[in-house]
């Protein structure tokens, strides 16, 4: 994103959070579904225009040790973080059509009084050491790429 950026990038932090995670989110993270987990929603943005909405989901076990890190970032991105330490690895990208009504669909146009339809999302579990954390990134239609696009719109693969 920041080579896509030919103005300023930044992140701009929503919400973070100690919180339950979504049904999904704690199967995925093979959580309890009362399980408690730091949670974090940011937008990225170019010149002031977002482009993603993310929302991190860290299971308590995986915030020992290097991993504690992770609640203190601040307005830095977390994929800088993730991308540089070699002791993380990344599990299968899952894309998805993100629908009205669904909550990461609310979530990532909260405020807007007519959000776009169905639109593009991916999401992955990385491991810091063997330990989990789900990171789900939502395509906005301010960004100036493909993904962008409605995906009612395209044949379906």
């Amino acid at each position: 994103m920041r080579q896509a950026c030919s103005g300023r990038f930044r992140v701009r932090v929503l919400d973070q959070r100690w919180a339950r995670p979504n049904r999904d989110e704690a199967r995925v993270l093979r959580l309890r579904w009362d399980a408690r987990a730091w949670t974090r929603e940011v937008q990225l943005l170019c010149d002031d225009r977002p482009w993603v909405f993310a929302r991190t989901v860290i299971p308590i076990a995986t915030l020992r040790g290097r991993g504690r890190r992770l609640t203190v970032l601040g307005a830095r991105p977390l994929g800088a973080v993730l991308f540089a330490d070699p002791g993380v690895r990344r599990g299968p990208v899952e894309i998805a059509c993100i629908a009205p009504g669904q909550r990461l669909h609310q979530r990532a146009f909260a405020g807007l009084t007519e959000p776009p339809d169905a639109i593009w999302g991916r999401r992955s579990v990385f491991r810091i050491d063997g330990d989990p954390l789900l990171v789900s990134e939502i395509f906005l239609p301010a960004l100036p790429l493909s993904l962008s696009r409605p995906c009612l719109d395209r044949p379906r693969p």
